[in-house]
């Protein structure tokens, strides 16, 4: 019965590695969530503030849409 049951040390823990892809898609679906909430034409019109304007623009020209 002593076999089935395993007891985890603090010492055994083995360390969580992500692939590159896990890390790639979570800061696309950001950048895509940031762009849906507040899109770079309408968010100068609708009287944002002017750091998160300035920090849309910077995005938009970093993922190369131009704007």
């Amino acid at each position: 019965m002593s076999a089935a049951q395993t007891r985890h040390t603090e010492g055994s823990a083995r360390p969580v590695r992500l692939p590159w892809w896990a890390v790639a898609l979570a800061v696309v679906s950001f950048v895509a969530l940031l762009f849906v909430m507040t899109p770079a034409a309408e968010a100068e019109a609708a009287g944002a503030p002017p750091a998160m304007t300035s920090v849309v623009h910077f995005l938009a020209r970093l993922v190369g849409a131009g704007v």
